[in-house]
């Protein structure tokens, strides 16, 4: 079964029905059959960027196995204030960071995400490029 990271657009999309990547998101959500994979800094954004009625539904939908939840441990921060040092230039963010740093402890490149110039730009720890699963083909 293939996996991929989940970041915050789209997500927010898919519980924001007036999105204009609604549509694109909810169908490739109920294609998918992987496990979509996440941390709490993406779910910190998400809700703070979904209206109160959408948080309520977007956290029902994760609680029922919609998202995997992964920690970032404490021993982990540094590593992330290094990611977000190195792209600077972007700048990255810390749920980007979190995801980035996920990316490369697990080794999984493929990602769904609306931030495609980013994460065209990040790398894993051991170079590997991300794979955005939502880019148009």
């Amino acid at each position: 079964m293939p996996n991929a990271l989940a970041d915050t657009g789209p997500l927010v999309s898919l519980f924001r029905r007036a999105d204009r990547d609604h549509l694109r998101v909810r169908r490739f959500i109920a294609q998918f059959k992987g496990n979509l994979i996440t941390t709490w800094p993406v779910m910190t954004e998400i809700c703070h960027l979904l209206p109160a009625h959408a948080v309520k539904r977007f956290m029902a939908w994760a609680a029922d196995g919609g998202l995997v939840l992964y920690e970032v441990p404490p021993d982990a921060l540094r590593d992330l204030g290094k990611l977000m040092q190195k792209y600077a230039d972007r700048p990255m963010d810390l749920a980007d960071a979190s995801l980035v740093w996920l990316g490369g402890q697990i080794g999984l490149p493929e990602i769904i995400t609306l931030d495609e110039r980013d994460f065209a730009a990040y790398r894993t720890a051991s170079g590997q490029p991300f794979r955005n699963l939502l880019a148009p083909l």
